[in-house]
């Protein structure tokens, strides 16, 4: 493949990717999302992510992305949580359970221990038809036109504007709660942020 084409391929996933976030806003239920934002924010227990897949990987960036201002979320693995896991859900607690098709057979049998102990589900899919969305307490759609790959199939761009629309609901959540640059400190002392964080603080001193 030549240097050229592999520069096309690059900007044109990269094009895709960027429209497919761009159009989140225009496309996102806004009832929709202030009922999530307002479910995580009130939330008084802790805010459990279950996915399978690619689907995963964005669940753990969001549990983290949701300690990182002070809304305690972990990711619990759909296998685990047949065998014993689930008992980390507790009634007041959030379950957000991602799953593009919305039938993902992993994620479906968590349901029925969910409901029988009264924990609120968030299902984030594209397909509202799905077993999954049937049953949610709010279901979420984000749904993009097509993924980048010549196949329509690898999760990318889907994947992004799920990140994306919860990168979106941390920001909100952070000015809910009017969270401070001094409790991120605490939290965050390692790496280049904590290194500025330190720094802004040794100089107001």
């Amino acid at each position: 493949m030549e240097r050229e084409n592999i520069l096309y391929e690059i900007r044109r996933c990269l094009r895709i990717e960027a429209d497919s976030v761009r159009k989140q806003q225009e496309e996102i239920e806004e009832e929709t999302i202030l009922k999530v934002t307002e479910a995580i924010g009130h939330c008084r227990g802790k805010v459990i992510l279950s996915a399978c897949g690619t689907s995963a990987m964005a669940a753990k960036k969001i549990a983290h992305s949701l300690n990182c201002i002070e809304c305690p979320a972990l990711f619990l693995t759909p296998s685990d949580a047949v065998h014993g896991g689930l008992g980390v859900v507790q009634p007041e607690d959030v379950v957000i359970l991602i799953s593009k098709g919305g039938n993902t057979e992993e994620l479906v049998r968590l349901l029925p221990a969910c409901k029988a102990k009264k924990a609120a589900v968030i299902v984030v899919s594209e397909n509202p038809d799905s077993r999954l969305a049937a049953n949610a307490d709010i279901y979420l759609k984000i749904k993009v036109e097509r993924e980048p790959c010549r196949f329509n199939m690898l999760a990318t761009a889907s994947t992004m504007a799920v990140i994306a629309v919860f990168d979106a609901v941390c920001i909100a959540l952070m000015q809910m709660a009017e969270y401070t640059r001094e409790q991120f400190a605490v939290i965050h002392p390692g790496g280049a942020v904590g290194e500025r964080l330190l720094e802004r603080k040794e100089g107001a001193h």
